[in-house]
């Protein structure tokens, strides 16, 4: 009898671990985070054959995380791990919904995945413009109207969006269409170098993770570097920025990308003290009253020329900045269809911009730079 409960147990014990190990999925491996070293709106964790990109900042004060996992081996992925959406990578074709991604895909030499996107004329990087000519990308309509007949026909793998908010009636018609949506949230960044980190977003999309790293680092060195060389100015100009609209300056907080690449050029800007998100708001006269002897104005709104400044008011010639025509833009350095060159390529060339405006600032650090984007009003 006791012979045959052993081998009774013996059989129940090899018959339950013969189903155990048909039922069973891998278990996570020890994640391996890639580095992230300024932004602060995303992450990676990256395991053997597949990664976890999660989003914790797709809009600001968002409330919402999204945690997206991209397979390369789903027989690799554990069956109990958590995400939102599941993305095959290396992408093969994608529609990108802002001109700031362009340059992401080009360094990724990726450019040929790109299917579709909204608003064309804005794009002025070569090498996309040449394949948008040959019918190579989509016209998807404008970004606040996107044309989602057309966008759902071309079947993309994915759509990089980007959002104000979580209500967005585009992305959610393209979900209910059963097209992938994710949120790229690199314009509520307000470190410089933070913005040009996401290029490793696009690297995990692509399988192109070393080489976005290594391109990265390459900007990294240059921005450090330039920060270093504008700290060999001895003086430290008073600068002004933003623009009216409808009665009000609007000026960027003291805290925002801009007011950081003031501050790394070693100048002081006039509102570096304020604290928030988008620009504030003040009355032309406070503005006055704060900035009229700053040495320079720089991103003064949509203004390309010194005549089309005093037809829209005589009272900008109180500046000091004006009547010394120390004043900047970055409006009039255009693409040939005319999209501002500033907007698509400055978030990924934060190194340029400093450049740019140390050039600007403290002209004998750089006398022989040829500036990319911030040019004299004419």
């Amino acid at each position: 009898m006791k012979n045959n409960l052993l081998l009774i147990f013996a059989v129940l014990f090899l018959s339950c671990k013969g189903e155990s190990e048909k039922g069973s999925s891998p278990k996570p491996t020890e994640a391996e985070l890639v580095e992230i070293k300024y932004a602060e709106g995303f992450s990676i964790e990256s395991y053997e054959g597949y990664k976890v990109l999660i989003v914790k900042d797709p809009w600001p004060d968002a409330n919402q995380i999204y945690r997206y996992l991209l397979v390369e081996d789903e027989a690799k992925v554990p069956a109990d791990l958590k995400f939102e959406h599941k993305i095959k990578i290396p992408v093969e074709n994608i529609v990108v919904t802002s001109t700031t991604h362009i340059p992401s895909l080009e360094v990724l030499e990726s450019e040929e995945k790109l299917i579709g996107f909204p608003g064309l004329d804005y794009v002025s990087s070569q090498k996309t413009r040449n394949r948008i000519e040959s019918g190579e990308i989509t016209e998807l309509g404008k970004n606040e109207a996107i044309n989602t007949e057309i966008l759902i026909a071309s079947n993309p793998d994915l759509v990089i969006g980007f959002a104000v908010n979580g209500n967005n009636k585009t992305y959610n018609t393209l979900k209910r269409a059963g097209i992938l949506v994710i949120f790229n949230g690199d314009w509520t960044e307000n470190s410089p170098l933070g913005k040009a980190e996401w290029i490793k977003f696009f690297g995990a999309l692509f399988n192109k993770s070393k080489e976005a790293e290594e391109y990265f680092i390459r900007v990294e060195i240059n921005y450090q570097a330039a920060k270093t060389l504008a700290k060999a100015a001895e003086e430290k100009p008073v600068v002004l920025s933003g623009s009216m609209y409808k009665e009000q300056w609007y000026v960027p907080y003291g805290n925002s990308w801009l007011a950081q690449f003031i501050e790394d050029s070693n100048a002081s800007y006039i509102y570096k003290d304020t604290e928030g998100s988008g620009s504030i708001a003040l009355a032309f006269e406070t503005v006055l009253s704060d900035a009229q002897n700053a040495d320079y104005w720089v991103a003064p709104g949509q203004f390309i020329s010194f005549e089309q400044l005093q037809e829209a008011s005589h009272h900008y010639e109180q500046f000091k900045a004006v009547t010394s025509k120390n004043v900047f833009t970055y409006a009039n350095t255009k693409g040939e269809t005319g999209g501002v060159i500033f907007y698509e390529q400055a978030p990924n060339r934060p190194d340029l911009v400093l450049k740019d405006l140390i050039s600007i600032f403290h002209p004998s650090l750089l006398p022989d730079y040829e500036r990319t984007f911030f040019k004299p009003l004419d």
